[in-house]
């Protein structure tokens, strides 16, 4: 952008300050630096402007799970993980993305408000360091996300390919970096407790050397491969029932015959073409809950026999859901949680340890759907007594608009 494109600064300022006025933040400073930076770019201007933003609104609840610390197992036996830093903030312009990056704060602040968790019982992750991602990902691939126009094609957010560098690796990659971090903290307190639950994660998408479908580090291969390193696990098992199919893991586990993959997903949808799993279960458009959950209660048994798995990875993307704006499967929010008690279930019957973690969601109601999923978790094997409880409370203001 240039001086001489008054009409583009303009938009960019108007648009600023409307999210800053949502946000009850202060136009005039918006104002001053748009009018400065908007004459060295648009990337210079969203970068002095995304910090601002980033700071503007963070409430109390979400700066106690903003640095990496412990946590405590409910009923000694379900673990939460999450941070604050799975964000991505860039000032209102990531709500221009079909995926709602607010849903995980959304699921950690309906579990705080309706009583089920406290949150210093949550276990904030740390980044996952370079060494891990090495685990899954090629060097060449982990140098190429240093280009905003690699990340804005992997997430297919034409916006952040004018972000600089920096910004795009403040404000996308380390989410993402942090979020991964929390799928092998998820994995560690797995093996210890049984059941962890990683309120972001799942990106089943991203390859050995590229990523792709909003995904940029394949943390499910990522948390196996540091556990087999570490001499944790030998084998591993990944139900993968996001309807998008999990090619990104496929690829990364495909010369692992330690790591069994099961797959069902919509057959004509992205990504095309597909990869090849252990068990793929392709679905056609317009499968509801008694087609799909038979087909899983069918399956399900013969995989952890095949498999026989010392730790399970269960990508729970909420996409299945009717009214899914990208895919045409019909479950409803009750079949989405009947599924996951299914897999969690078989899990516990058989005494192996399982990490959920979030996947895909896209329609208004996805984040719902999975907090009503992790709701039945908590409450069946997290509870030790209703009389340890925190009291429901109302949210505040301000984690309202923060999570909006």
């Amino acid at each position: 952008m240039s001086a001489s494109e008054p009409d583009d600064i303009d938009r960019l300022e108007q648009a600023i300050i409307q999210e800053l006025t949502r946000r009850r933040s202060r136009p005039w400073t918006v104002h001053w630096l748009v009018r400065m930076a908007g004459r060295l770019g648009t990337g210079v201007a969203l970068g002095l402007l995304v910090p601002l933003i980033n700071g503007c609104v963070l409430p109390r609840s979400f700066k106690e799970v903003r640095n990496p610390r412990g946590g405590a197992a409910l009923n000694r036996h379900v673990c939460l993980v999450y941070s604050q830093r799975y964000q991505i903030n860039l000032g209102g312009f990531e709500k221009l993305h079909p995926f709602d990056i607010n849903k995980y704060g959304k699921i950690y602040l309906q579990l705080l408000t309706d009583g089920l968790i406290r949150s210093e019982a949550v276990y904030v992750p740390d980044e996952i360091s370079r060494e891990d991602l090495l685990r899954a990902h090629s060097a060449a691939y982990i140098e190429r996300l240093r280009q905003p126009e690699a990340v804005a094609r992997y997430l297919e957010a034409g916006f952040a390919s004018v972000l600089p560098a920096w910004v795009a690796d403040a404000s996308i990659l380390t989410p993402f970096r942090y979020a991964t971090g929390g799928t092998l903290l998820a994995a560690r307190l797995a093996l210890q407790h049984g059941i962890a639950i990683n309120l972001g994660g799942g990106y089943h998408h991203a390859e050995p050397d590229r990523g792709g479908g909003f995904c940029i580090y394949a943390d499910m291969p990522i948390a196996v491969r540091t556990l087999q390193a570490e001499g944790l696990i030998r084998r591993a098992l990944v139900v993968d029932l996001d309807v998008h199919q999990g090619n990104g893991t496929a690829r990364c586990v495909a010369a692992d015959d330690d790591v069994f993959a099961f797959d069902m997903h919509e057959e004509d949808i992205y990504p095309t073409p597909k990869a090849k799993n252990d068990i793929d279960v392709p679905l056609q458009a317009g499968t509801g809950d008694e087609a799909y959950l038979g087909l899983l209660r069918k399956n399900l048994p013969d995989v952890f026999d095949r498999a026989k798995p010392h730790i399970v990875f269960f990508q729970a993307g909420a996409d299945v859901l009717d009214g899914d704006p990208l895919a045409h499967l019909r479950l409803t929010p009750q079949g989405v949680v009947e599924r996951d008690r299914t897999v969690i279930d078989e899990a516990v019957r058989r005494k192996v340890p399982i990490v959920m973690v979030l996947g895909g969601g896209y329609s208004k109601d996805a984040w719902r759907v999975q907090y009503d999923s992790i709701r039945r978790t908590i409450e069946q094997y997290g509870l030790e007594n209703a009389a340890g409880r925190p009291y429901p409370r109302r949210p505040t203001i301000k984690e309202r608009i923060y999570t909006k």
